[in-house]
């Protein structure tokens, strides 16, 4: 398993994508999966930046695995900030407008649908966010 660790900031999505998309070359993924997987990358990591603690106040740390035939990748980010599951909050109902629709939600609801596995954990003190997807 691969490890990076960085400040959560959002100054640091450039290093966290370029991480993700060096082992995402090395187990084999098409542009399309890396594409679809930067997007989830995307969306979680900001999220921790802007939530997960008050400014430049603490780390990120982003685990990447890549196992079995065909390649089966797990992504994990693991913070210490406030306890929050993103997973609990209520689906965005999609059928309104945009104008009638509640901001916020769009983003965990692409995660959810464009990756295989999203599972949340609140474990000695860290949350624990994993994305997994299949290569094939």
């Amino acid at each position: 398993m691969k490890k990076l660790t960085v400040n959560a900031s959002t100054d640091n999505l450039p290093k966290v994508l370029e991480f993700i998309d060096t082992e995402l070359e090395t187990a084999g993924a098409s542009m399309k999966m890396i594409f679809q997987i930067d997007l989830a990358v995307e969306e979680i990591y900001v999220n921790i930046a802007h939530y997960a603690y008050t400014p430049d106040d603490g780390n990120v740390i982003i685990q990447f695995d890549s196992y079995g035939d065909p390649p089966l990748v797990e992504i994990q980010f693991i913070d210490q900030g406030n306890p929050f599951n993103p997973l609990d909050n209520p689906e965005p109902d999609i059928t309104l407008t945009a104008e009638e629709r509640e901001i916020g939600g769009l983003g965990v609801l692409m995660v959810k649908k464009s990756m295989d596995e999203v599972d949340y954990r609140f474990e000695k003190n860290k949350n624990i966010l994993t994305i997994k997807k299949s290569l094939s």
